[in-house]
């Protein structure tokens, strides 16, 4: 059997990450006086990084401020989410067991997101899912983000095969164009963050729930 690696996407994908993502913006909208935004809309503006969902979270709540500067409010929703990354985020279910039999088939796994790379450590490790992943690239990594392949490639290079069999999983389109421009087949999942079905934007395979996850990826891996 050749090397094989799948590679993850974080928020919307391996965790529901959606309540802390959510409490952190609205920390950051509370100090300009503005609305809290709903978990409904935080899985639409969730995908770019936290200065898009920062600015999409202002945009929906009465514009965007006159000179609108998001560092600052960048900055604050790190610390603040830095804080309280784990306090309402959860796996999704069938995933541990999916990660185990993979990892156990000698099949190695990494990250690729949009999320900082630390931000993403401290969640992993807050979740004890640190020892599934043998490489997590953020878009700080090389300064580089989804959809761009080089961080998709970066993950990959990681994990120490050399020219190995790849599969992307992610949830949204900035995934699937990610693995299009990586040239590697992606597995869509439906339950994450975009403003339109994950299937709209054509992944080459699609699961309802991990529980199908090995045979999908069994099926994307290229036939010896």
């Amino acid at each position: 059997m050749a090397d094989r690696v799948v590679i993850f996407d974080l928020d919307g994908t391996l965790v529901d990450t959606a309540p802390d993502l959510m409490r952190a913006t609205n920390h950051v909208l509370a100090a300009h006086r503005r609305r809290p935004i709903s978990l409904d809309e935080v899985r639409v503006f969730v995908g770019h990084g936290a200065r898009a969902l920062i600015t999409r979270g202002f945009a929906a709540t009465g514009g965007l401020p006159e000179n609108f500067d998001v560092e600052p409010s960048y900055h604050e929703f790190v610390s603040f989410y830095s804080r309280h990354i784990c306090e309402g985020s959860t796996v999704f279910p069938g995933l541990l067991p999916l990660l185990d039999r993979l990892k156990a088939e000698g099949i190695r796994l990494g990250v690729c997101t949009n999320k900082l790379e630390g931000l993403s450590v401290q969640l992993l490790a807050a979740l004890d899912m640190t020892h599934y992943f043998g490489s997590v690239i953020g878009p700080d990594t090389l300064g580089i983000s989804k959809p761009d392949p080089r961080p998709f490639r970066e993950a990959v290079t990681r994990l120490g095969f050399d020219d190995p069999e790849a599969v992307m999983v992610g949830d949204s389109e900035t995934d699937i164009l990610t693995a299009r421009a990586a040239g590697v087949p992606v597995l869509g999942v439906p339950f994450g963050y975009t403003p339109q079905p994950v299937a709209s934007y054509n992944p080459d395979r699609m699961i309802a729930h991990y529980d199908e996850g090995y045979d999908a990826l069994m099926a994307l891996f290229v036939k010896e």
